[in-house]
């Protein structure tokens, strides 16, 4: 899914890693893929405002750090592993905004690790 987009995605989080490396704050490493995302012509927002809702009533709002040319949510983390809440707060964002594709970043002491994270419930819908 959005093999190309994703390409250019991933490429420009190894820039920024190989530019600065590790040891930095969540922050710094945003900025400076949007600068990277800027260099490369990528149509990007940051800090996407994603209200929650349950029975029309908002519940609470999410903050994505990235939405790549409305396909793909990006979630930038600082760490050596994925942890299982990291992954479900990419799943929530991809299940309230209904986009297919969510990749989650994390700058490690050994590179850039990377995950992609399907919306499976897209395709269940797409299906009915």
């Amino acid at each position: 899914m959005h093999p190309e987009l994703s390409y250019t995605i991933i490429g420009a989080l190894f820039d920024v890693y190989n530019e600065l490396g590790y040891g930095y704050q969540e922050k710094y490493y945003c900025r400076a893929i949007a600068a990277a995302f800027k260099k490369k012509g990528v149509n990007f927002k940051e800090q996407v405002h994603v209200p929650l809702s349950y029975q029309s009533s908002s519940i609470g709002r999410y903050f994505i750090d990235f939405v790549v040319e409305e396909k793909i949510a990006l979630e930038i983390k600082r760490g050596n592993r994925f942890l299982k809440s990291n992954i479900a707060q990419v799943y929530a964002y991809l299940r309230s905004t209904g986009m297919e594709l969510g990749i989650l970043a994390n700058f490690t002491e050994d590179g850039i690790k990377f995950k992609r994270i399907l919306n499976l419930d897209s395709y269940i819908r797409k299906d009915s």
